[in-house]
């Protein structure tokens, strides 16, 4: 145990800032103890005075001076390894020495109780272990005291001090009720306080769970679950292929020229309104948002094995976005434009990075989507061939445009104009 330099208030109980909760509980029990064994042997010297017998005090005296200096020591050094070997010592030993200077067992009203402090405190400041050695000590010096009493049973040495029977049967009902008082408070001393540590482990674990539900969350609103399940349990990099995923970018129109005329915090409101409503479309479609760059809002679908038609969701997610900024001026307060691009077809996918990190796709899907996006018709949806081919059963799609994309030449897009309206059964025939 390391030392402190500084001198360690007793309030503290010896207890340095580095001690972890079991230290702590340990070092508080001891300084317990010994101000419980100080003011039990203080009042036992005091009360065998007043009650006639008259022997040497040096003994219990010299007890007390040592159990004192032991502990300003200790607060002095820190040193609580020493500390706890000598104090279980001095718990130990001097009860049987102040039995022996008195005379026996039974004339020194069983002063030897207070010895089983010892292991019943090794108990609680050592540990179940390191008790057996005190124990196997108490028993030692418990026999031995008896093996004398009885070998020196009528001798002259055996009644140095001449006490009446009244006194020695006070006293060993004080010793008894001494020791069983001091052990219970001990045990009741050490119960309280697992409690409080307990309960502060328990709110540690709670702020704990509390703390890895927050950085959860903030990690799946920067990632799909399963990636951040892989990020989570596996340190390689997270690159996946898929043979079809429909990516989608929304690009609001003049964003530049607008935002010119408005305060930083006006940008910032206007795209938090309308991405935040996004937001929650793409949710409830269950569609995965990859990111947004600037003006464009990027989501996909297919990277997740959902088992519904991800590219109708997608189709689906499209309209109820470009429905909302034509019907909701709470949240499109300026009433801006959205272009949209939709792609369907192969795409790697992976996570970017080892500090701030992005979850991105690449490939020429993703290409093919922004082209078509950034060329299409303001407030209108436009996908491209293979997209078309999957939603053409079920939405109603204009004529197709033949338009040229940089990058891809001239590219055949279709645009999207909703879902097609149930087909309504003939009128019966009235009959003539």
């Amino acid at each position: 145990m390391s030392s402190s330099p500084h001198f360690i208030s007793l309030r503290a109980g010896g207890i340095l800032p580095t001690d972890d909760a079991e230290m702590r509980l340990k070092k508080s029990l001891l300084v317990f103890a010994t101000g419980l064994f100080c003011t039990g042997s203080m009042l036992w010297l005091f009360l065998y005075g007043q009650m006639g017998p008259q022997f040497s005090a040096t003994a219990p005296f010299m007890f007390q001076l040592l159990l004192v200096a032991n502990l300003l020591y200790f607060l002095r050094s820190g040193n609580f390894e020493w500390f706890r070997v000598t104090q279980l010592s001095l718990f130990l030993f001097a009860p049987f020495v102040v039995q022996w200077s008195i005379g026996n067992f039974i004339s020194a009203s069983g002063t030897s109780l207070w010895g089983l402090l010892a292991p019943i405190g090794a108990v609680l400041f050592c540990g179940p272990r390191e008790s057996i050695a005190w124990f196997i000590a108490y028993i030692f010096l418990t026999a031995l005291s008896g093996f004398f009493d009885y070998y020196l049973a009528g001798s002259p040495l055996s009644n140095a001090h001449k006490i009446s029977t009244e006194t020695s049967v006070f006293f060993f009902a004080l010793n008894f009720a001494a020791i069983s008082s001091i052990v219970y408070l001990l045990l009741r001393y050490a119960i309280i306080e697992k409690g409080k540590l307990q309960a502060s482990l328990e709110e540690t674990h709670r702020l704990l769970q509390e703390e890895q539900g927050r950085s959860e969350r903030l990690l799946l609103n920067i990632l799909p679950g399963p990636i951040a399940e892989r990020l989570k349990h596996d340190s390689q990099a997270i690159a996946d292929g898929f043979a079809e995923v429909t990516v989608m970018f929304v690009d609001i129109v003049n964003f530049t020229r607008l935002a010119e005329g408005m305060t930083p915090q006006q940008v910032f409101s206007m795209l938090n309104r309308i991405f935040s409503s996004f937001d929650e479309l793409a949710e409830r479609y269950g569609m995965e948002k990859i990111k947004t760059i600037g003006d464009a809002y990027m989501v996909a679908g297919g990277l997740n094995n959902e088992a519904c038609n991800y590219t109708r969701a997608i189709a689906e997610l499209a309209i109820a976005m470009r429905d909302l900024l034509h019907r909701d001026f709470t949240v499109n307060d300026m009433r801006l434009e959205v272009r949209i691009g939709i792609g369907t077809g192969p795409v790697v996918a992976g996570v970017v990075g080892k500090k701030k990190f992005i979850y991105d796709l690449w490939g020429d899907t993703v290409n093919l989507a922004s082209r078509i996006t950034s060329e299409g018709t303001p407030g209108m949806i436009h996908v491209d061939a293979t997209t078309h081919q999957r939603l053409k059963g079920e939405f109603e799609f204009a004529t197709p445009l033949d338009l040229y994309l940089k990058g891809k030449g001239n590219t055949l897009v279709f645009r999207l104009n909703g879902l097609k309206e149930p087909a309504t059964a003939p009128a019966p025939a009235v009959p003539a």
